[in-house]
């Protein structure tokens, strides 16, 4: 009796530190979100910018279950856009942001990328997704015109946030 009362309450203490976790990591993303809008990095290109708070996700990928990264990254678009931006925005973010975490997630199950790589992939996949959603919504094909610098933007910086989540990475392991 005593046992299975031991399992039930270390299940249960398993349950509340997983979310509290997630909420951290989401609580983090909206923060660097947050600082991205205040002290925004201007590439000179419309709509382009780093994405700053993707350095939590694609960390996340590597510690946590597809469903939670999942939750993170909803939650997160769905609440910096409430807090700092329109609906429009959460539109564009979330067809960005669902198409390259899903596409991060089946590409680290095949072993074949770096996490880097995986960044890289995801950022312009990113961009992609938010293309598609724009090709609906303006329903004008001249804006593929503007997809040689989408994907060179996303290779960029989806580059940059690979190489930091790579530095950061061992930090995570060790302290969470």
């Amino acid at each position: 009796m005593f046992h299975k009362n031991f399992l039930v309450v270390l299940e249960v203490n398993m349950k509340i530190k997983s979310v509290a976790y997630c909420a951290m990591l989401t609580a983090l993303a909206m923060i660097f979100g947050y600082v991205e809008a205040l002290v925004p990095f201007h590439f000179g290109l419309p709509g382009v910018k780093l994405g700053v708070a993707n350095i939590v996700i694609v960390l996340a990928l590597y510690q946590l279950p597809a469903g939670q990264v999942f939750a993170i990254q909803v939650m997160r678009i769905v609440l910096v856009s409430f807090l700092f931006g329109n609906v429009s925005m959460m539109l564009y973010s979330l067809a960005g942001g669902i198409l390259s975490l899903l596409i991060m997630l089946l590409l680290k199950k095949t072993n074949w990328f770096s996490i880097t790589g995986i960044s890289i992939v995801g950022g312009v996949s990113h961009n992609l997704g938010q293309l598609a959603v724009a090709l609906l919504v303006v329903q004008n094909l001249r804006i593929t015109f503007y997809l040689p610098v989408l994907l060179i933007a996303g290779l960029v910086t989806g580059c940059l946030i690979g190489m930091l989540a790579y530095k950061l990475k061992p930090l995570m392991e060790r302290y969470f």
